[in-house]
């Protein structure tokens, strides 16, 4: 039995509910409640949506529970078909079965429950992590951490008001390999680096289309959609599919893209928003399918000093680039060479001839670079947020929520530019606002269906 002091919480209204989480008596500040956790403690967790990315996070949760004392007390998710196939799988990891909700409303109601991973469709992820930090639980959200920019500023604004971790699923900032590459472009093995491109490679077909239909038995489907716009109940709009349509999702440049987006932004040290934006691109060969979003897609992004940053999506077969013949990774651009990197191994090619330097294989590599290898807590980005939540200091989180938001935001800012006819637009970095561009500062949020609002004030 957990220590009693586990079960007070501080009392929030969650945003345009009206629901109300009980409180403690105690007066018990978001501050104070975030460094009860011992060391050794138990950690119950909730996974919110379990389809698809969200099965992964439950086996890694679970997988966790002898080593790292963690424990999926509640499985969440509006399709009740899934449950008894998930209920299983993570009862015979961590030797007792979860419970299962509908609504995630009821898992921020549970004071037992710490912390709770996000793996919903994208224009779900903001508000659900909103409404998790204001019932004070800590957050391991999946990419991109928002359905659109302003809703990314509105979870770093409720993060930090109620002093909760929240860490981004951008993997790859606790690769070690990848934070040596990362070090070692800090470092100058390519000299200046003054443009990065993200690739995002990955032939799609075509899903087809249907008619507009009853939801099937056990989906929710006005949970489902939540704050997203009413749209009748299509297979071709759900599951994994909700990707290609903008209601939902943000297209494969604001799905497998976010991931080389954080890398490219991480290798050029932006530490911020870019001034200007272009990208063009359409939907090509297929003429069955109801996708709405690009197959295609060609985007470019400069920053204040004048670096630039590329992103490229195709959608059909293609060659890869470079030597390694990169389809998913990065290639970066120094003033003495280039480096290449392609999922956790990397290469630097220099000079005119393009001699190999320093790799991720090169002996003494790593002398140059340690201190940058281990992320905090080990055994990659799972732990890593374990570890910040029992030190409750988001220092140690390898992807707090602001470095998330930046990466995200990227993606954003491409697709409006799309969806405006391949407009170049100027944007300032410290406004989070268009300039002289109110078609696109629409763009920037989105009308909320109530009662699933995204709060202007968290």
């Amino acid at each position: 039995m957990k220590d009693s002091r586990r079960s007070f919480i501080k009392k929030t209204a969650l945003g345009a509910t009206g629901i109300t989480l009980s409180a403690s008596t105690l007066g018990m500040s978001a501050k104070s409640y975030s460094s009860i956790l011992g060391a050794n403690e138990r950690i119950n967790m909730s996974v919110i949506g379990v389809r698809g990315q969200g099965n992964g996070h439950l086996k890694r949760w679970a997988g966790m529970a002898k080593k790292d004392n963690i424990f999926v007390k509640t499985i969440c998710d509006v399709d009740e078909n899934l449950y008894a196939e998930r209920v299983k799988t993570i009862g015979d990891l961590q030797g007792e079965k979860p419970g299962t909700e509908v609504d995630m409303r009821r898992v921020f109601e549970d004071a037992d429950i710490d912390a709770v991973s996000i793996a919903t469709p994208n224009h779900w992820h903001a508000l659900a992590t909103i409404w998790a930090v204001q019932s004070g639980k800590n957050v391991y959200v999946e990419k991109p951490c928002s359905h659109n920019v302003w809703e990314g500023r509105q979870m770093i604004e409720a993060a930090r008001k109620y002093n909760k971790v929240v860490q981004v699923g951008f993997q790859n900032r606790s690769i070690p390999n990848v934070r040596k590459a990362m070090q070692a472009l800090h470092n100058g093995v390519i000299g200046d680096v003054y443009m990065a491109k993200g690739l995002c490679y990955k032939p799609r077909g075509s899903f087809g289309r249907s008619e507009n239909s009853a939801p099937p038995a056990g989906l929710h489907y006005d949970l489902w959609l939540g704050p997203a716009k009413w749209r009748p109940y299509n297979e071709k709009r759900g599951h994994y599919n909700w990707h290609w349509h903008w209601n939902t999702g943000n297209g494969d440049t604001g799905n497998q893209g976010p991931h080389q987006f954080d890398i490219a932004r991480w290798g050029l040290k932006k530490d911020m928003h870019p001034v200007r934006i272009q990208s063009l691109g359409g939907y090509y060969k297929y003429t069955d399918c109801s996708q709405e979003t690009p197959n295609t897609q060609a985007s470019i992004f400069e920053y204040e000093d004048g670096k630039i940053l590329q992103f490229e999506t195709r959608g059909l077969d293609t060659n890869g680039e470079g030597k390694f013949g990169v389809k998913i990774g990065n290639i970066f651009y120094g003033t003495e060479g280039w480096m290449e990197v392609n999922g956790s191994n990397w290469a630097t090619y220099m000079g005119k001839k393009g001699e190999p330097g320093t790799s991720s294989e090169a002996e003494g590599g790593e002398d140059k670079v340690v201190g940058y290898l281990a992320a905090p807590g080990g055994g990659g980005h799972y732990a890593n947020f374990i570890a910040a939540v029992r030190s409750g200091n988001k220092a140690d989180l390898t992807c707090d929520i602001y470095e998330g938001f930046l990466s995200t935001a990227l993606p954003h800012l491409a697709n409006i530019s799309y969806r405006l006819g391949g407009q170049s637009i100027d944007f300032n970095p410290t406004t989070e606002k268009f300039i002289n561009n109110e078609g696109a500062n629409d763009m920037l949020t989105r009308d909320y269906r109530e009662p699933y609002v995204v709060p202007d004030k968290v």
